[in-house]
């Protein structure tokens, strides 16, 4: 549980300096940066950590990565042209609840007041990511389309497939999963800032950002299958989709930015999920 929610809080401060970085820059340019600098802060770790990769495993991890990619791409592309305070918390849900189903499904056992939990956090992650009518929103024509509505599903699906094929792998492979799979979204991510028009570097004043974003993400990548290796997939995929709550926590910290009412609300029921959720695991 302390990995996950390690990962959460890591994904949740890569996101809080990834947005500044995109502030400055297109947000095509700073994945540009974030993948591979992640990429080779993984491959410079792996080696210590030991264990192999290959076979089925292999070509499982080169899946999940492809995934990945698929869902950073996807969830951009939604939140360029929908409405951001639809997509994000749809995406949520869709992140948060799919594993946590499939965990179930597949025979995790949880006991009642931690599957509580688990379900109060689900609801804390989409009031959390729900943002306030934004600068987009207010602009004018910006509509939940069928296009629009098929990118969020599919990231939030996409998502759900990482974190559900990285748990499929073998506690032995060390760090590989993560580097074959990191290895693969960058190339996706590569390939469509090129085809985007986006394959530059980002401006001067986002280089220290994104490069700070893109070592974070590996740090929460690492906590996040350490995780999954000491605990059930139903768990630790809900407490690692909390991560909005630290994207906002800074930006409240550290920005100043207005916290909403449905955000607060999420946020203090993240808290007593965290809770059900340890003394639910706890009893069993």
């Amino acid at each position: 549980m302390v990995f996950a929610l390690v990962a959460a809080l890591g994904y949740g401060l890569s996101d809080f300096v990834g947005g500044l970085a995109s502030r400055r820059t297109h947000v095509l340019r700073v994945v540009l940066v974030t993948y591979p600098v992640g990429l080779a802060g993984l491959l410079l770790a792996a080696p210590f950590a030991g264990g192999q990769l290959g076979g089925v495993d292999l070509v499982i991890a080169m899946i999940a990565g492809a995934a990945n990619g698929l869902a950073i791409i996807w969830f951009y592309s939604a939140l360029a042209t929908g409405p951001m305070n639809v997509v994000s918390p749809l995406t949520a849900l869709l992140v948060a609840g799919l594993p946590l189903i499939f965990g179930l499904v597949t025979g995790e056992s949880l006991g009642a007041i931690a599957i509580g939990g688990a379900l109060l956090a689900v609801i804390a992650v989409v009031l959390v990511s729900r943002e306030e009518r934004t600068a987009v929103d207010e602009a004018g024509p910006v509509r939940f389309t069928a296009r629009v509505g098929w990118l969020t599903v599919g990231s939030g699906a996409a998502f759900a497939v990482y974190f559900v094929l990285l748990d499929q792998l073998p506690a032995d492979s060390g760090l590989w999963p993560l580097v074959v799979s990191r290895g693969t979204a960058t190339a996706l991510v590569l390939a469509a800032a090129l085809v985007g028009g986006q394959f530059r570097i980002p401006e001067r004043s986002a280089i220290a950002l994104t490069i700070t974003a893109g070592l974070l993400d590996a740090v929460c990548n690492t906590a996040f299958l350490l995780a999954l290796r000491t605990g059930l997939l139903a768990v630790v995929s809900v407490l690692t989709s909390l991560y909005p709550a630290a994207t906002v926590l800074m930006a409240r910290l550290v920005l100043g930015e207005r916290t909403g009412r449905v955000q607060r609300v999420g946020l203090a029921l993240a808290a007593v999920s965290v809770t059900l959720i340890a003394g639910g695991s706890a009893a069993a």
